[in-house]
């Protein structure tokens, strides 16, 4: 392995505006460490300019590395690529959007040098985001901690460092539907956190709409809690119990007024309830029958279309589908 103190994993996805900003202020930052670091931009599938914004970027400046994946695979898979791939006895996980000041990982990696085995970043206050935003994130975070029975911390997100031994553990865990932040409270090792005010996005648009935070919710509880599946059969007991008490009042009616049509209640109320309850329930069933669908196939997490910058004769990762290629027509010649 390369002597490199400290890798820096960038997932990107269509940012091609905020990418020379970035790059321009993480080698600013890093600058002053007086020790030997790398850039690892992981493209995760852009579409716009992104790639070849990139391409130049690792053909510029040694330090700076990249891999492309075949398509775009999510946010958590690019964050788990470049941990497979990066180097340094400290990797610091960044989004591009500069919302993450890049200027902390200056205090964590002082945290770091004290002992601290894993440096998050907690968020104070968030600037330039709805209030529906802080609010679903808000109550996102405690509904977790409510929900799963491993500490994760609230009001943090990807942006952190961790040591060198806490990424290998990471690379040992291969489940499909991820949720980094959770993971890595879930490994354990000594933590920390640093407090900071969140910016507004450098540029661009976000790249976490309303429906991909559903699904990283939906992620988060069904990877770190069975309380869904609990708490199912406990509504289905009230539901129950609660048709049975219409039902009891639909006999009451029916006995002291006639306001009422001969049986349509009574099946209506039954109908409802039970057909209510049998639903949400297999909804909960669905979505953790689906992630272990998920598992069973064991696909790879991610495809790596090409990737710049490493050694190839050292490196010790697969192959990516480039390079299979080359390789695959070179025997057949």
């Amino acid at each position: 392995m390369p002597n490199v103190a400290y890798s820096i994993v960038i997932p990107v996805f269509n940012e091609e505006e905020v990418l020379p900003e970035t790059y321009r202020r993480l080698k600013h930052v890093m600058s002053f460490t007086k020790e030997s670091y790398e850039l690892l931009f992981v493209n995760d599938g852009s579409r716009d300019g992104t790639a070849l914004l990139l391409n130049k970027l690792s053909q510029l400046d040694p330090i700076v590395k990249v891999i492309h994946f075949s398509r775009n695979f999510g946010h958590q898979v690019a964050i788990t690529a470049g941990m497979d791939y990066a180097a340094g006895r400290a990797i610091v996980v960044i989004d591009a959007d500069l919302q993450d000041p890049p200027e902390l990982i200056l205090d964590m990696i002082d945290k770091w040098k004290q002992g601290y085995d894993v440096v998050y970043a907690k968020r104070t206050e968030r600037k330039g985001e709805t209030r529906f935003k802080k609010w679903t994130a808000a109550l996102f975070y405690r509904a977790l901690r409510a929900l799963t029975d491993v500490d994760i911390p609230a009001d943090s997100g990807d942006f952190r460092l961790i040591d060198r031994k806490v990424c290998e553990a990471m690379k040992s865990v291969r489940e499909k539907n991820r949720f980094i932040r959770g993971l890595v409270s879930w490994v354990g090792f000594r933590q920390t956190a640093i407090e900071y005010v969140r910016d507004e996005r450098w540029a661009g648009e976000t790249k976490y709409p309303l429906k991909k935070m559903l699904k990283l919710s939906l992620d988060a509880v069904t990877s770190f809690s069975l309380k869904p599946l609990k708490l199912a059969s406990y509504l289905g007991f009230m539901l129950s119990g609660g048709s049975f008490l219409y039902l009891f009042y639909t006999i009451l009616e029916k006995m002291f007024s006639s306001r009422t049509v001969p049986g349509w209640a009574s099946l209506v109320s039954i109908s409802l309830f039970f057909n209510g309850v049998i639903l949400i329930i297999l909804g909960i069933m669905g979505e953790y029958l689906g992630r272990i669908y998920d598992e069973t196939k064991d696909r790879p997490l991610y495809l790596i279309g090409d990737r710049l910058g490493f050694d190839r004769l050292e490196s010790g990762a697969p192959p990516s589908l480039q390079e299979q290629l080359v390789k695959r027509n070179y025997d057949h010649a």
